[in-house]
């Protein structure tokens, strides 16, 4: 069973979805730090550079976005600097590069993605039928303005011919308004903002043929509940997180170990650089069966599986670099990367992987779009160059779920913990425990005590029924 799990809160949203109670793929976003790719700006060139074939355009962001504006005289863009475009961003901005921009405007549906600009109409290729792919082009055809251009996704097929040309009247209606947007708004300003998390998880996944919809939030589940068709959706009302009480806590943790245990006791080690992410199968424990080749063969067999799956689940993209446990055997050798690939055909996002070297290094590209997960997981180490730490962030949610679900077992009258700084900043800065707050320790109350001298991942827990506390002036009320 697939089932998609939603975490709402005002202050953040996290998505989990799970294959037979497996993770598959992972995704969290806050409001601090929302996506912007889908985007739509009026963005103001700010110089155009020839030798790269790039115009830099002011969008309000940190950074300039990045437009490529063609390889040749005939099909490059022209635009000059102090020139106003209308842009959307399809890469989000990552370390020290800027959003990559397109002027090729697309707005997704659930079943259509609208292309105002015209140029292709068609459908997805993952509706193989072929009398059924020409009904929905035709009946798409006959309704879309003649300038325009469409996609048919592959949810369509779960849609009423009513409902597909609804969603269309509705997008074409959105256009309308971007381009009334467009002409008002000031140079660098948003004229379009794409769905959140939970729109955009929700709009990509229907076509995954999703069994179940759990979500903690009454307002949000019957809001699904009243737009999804054919998929059950639950309000889940335990006091428990969601994620801990399905057993997906522990899975969704380990996205943020560099070290990732297969098969045998044979494991993977993942390192993200800035312009790679590299993937290292190590024999560990592993002793296989008759002879070493053989054991190097079905390590490397589980290894593949397990590096499709974690590049799925962390959505780890750009360019990856897998190292496989040297082989011996071409007809092995083969066979590893067959089996990579055709595990590659589960992900959504676009995944290529080139034949396998003599030294056993497989080279990937996977669309890179959105933020890996360990982006919003990790946080760049102070103590070294390059290395990496469990995220502030994270560390807190980690301690809402440990604060819960002590509550739920202690009725003492105030629960205190001693956390990192680090930690007790990202509670209040991102209302971490606002849910908790309103809701599981109504009538409670819960401190937090930033100490200097725990480890960034410490947590002491205490509680007690005194009515007057003594407590370090730097204590902070969580409720």
């Amino acid at each position: 069973m697939k089932r998609l799990f939603i975490e709402y809160n005002p202050y953040f949203v996290r998505v989990a979805l799970a294959e037979d109670g497996e993770l598959v793929e992972f995704g969290v976003e806050h409001v601090a730090a929302r996506s912007h790719v889908g985007n739509i700006y009026k963005g103001k060139v700010e110089n155009v550079v020839g030798g790269m074939k790039a115009a830099f355009v002011n969008i309000g962001l940190e950074r300039n976005g990045f437009l490529y504006i063609g390889d040749d005289d005939e099909n490059a863009e022209k635009v000059s600097a102090g020139d106003i475009v209308m842009c959307q961003v399809v890469k989000e901005q990552m370390g020290t590069k800027g959003a990559r921009l397109s002027r090729d405007i697309s707005i997704a549906g659930y079943a259509l993605v609208l292309l105002p600009g015209g140029g292709f109409r068609g459908v997805s290729r993952k509706i193989e039928n072929d009398e059924g792919r020409a009904r929905l082009e035709q009946l798409v055809s006959a309704a879309c303005p003649q300038e325009m251009g469409f996609i048919v996704r592959s949810a369509a097929v779960k849609a009423s011919d009513e409902e597909i040309l609804a969603e269309l009247e509705g997008l074409i209606a959105i256009w309308r308004r971007v381009e009334a947007d467009f002409r008002k708004a000031a140079p660098g300003g948003v004229v379009f903002r794409e769905a959140q998390l939970v729109e955009r998880t929700i709009r990509d996944n229907f076509a995954e043929e999703v069994d179940k919809i759990v979500v903690d939030d009454e307002v949000l589940a019957k809001r699904l509940s009243a737009r999804m068709r054919g998929v059950e959706v639950e309000y889940y009302s335990g006091q428990r997180n969601i994620f801990r009480n399905f057993g997906l806590s522990a899975q969704i943790d380990k996205l943020a170990d560099r070290k990732v245990t297969i098969e045998g006791g044979a494991y993977l080690v993942i390192d993200r650089t800035e312009a790679l992410t590299v993937i290292d199968v190590n024999t560990g424990r592993f002793v296989g069966g008759k002879d070493l080749e053989d054991t190097v063969f079905r390590t490397n067999i589980a290894a593949a599986d397990e590096v499709a799956r974690q590049l799925r689940m962390r959505n780890i993209s750009g360019i990856v670099i897998v190292d496989f446990i040297d082989m011996q055997s071409d007809e092995h050798r083969k066979a590893v990367v067959e089996r990579l690939r055709e595990d590659l055909k589960r992900d959504r996002l676009k995944t290529s992987a080139v034949s396998m070297t003599g030294l056993g290094l497989v080279e990937l590209t996977r669309k890179r779009t959105r933020l890996s997960a360990d982006t919003f997981m990790l946080d760049p180490c102070d103590s070294c160059e390059g290395g990496f730490v469990t995220s502030a962030v994270h560390i807190a949610l980690k301690v809402r779920e440990e604060l819960a679900d002590y509550s739920l077992e202690n009725s003492a009258r105030s629960i205190i913990a001693r956390v990192h700084p680090c930690v007790t900043d990202s509670v209040f800065r991102y209302g971490i425990m606002a849910r908790e707050a309103a809701e599981l320790w109504r009538g409670r109350r819960v401190y937090l005590i930033p100490d200097p001298s725990l480890p960034r991942d410490g947590l002491e827990i205490v509680c007690s029924d005194e009515k007057v506390l003594t407590l370090p002036p730097e204590a902070r009320l969580v409720y």
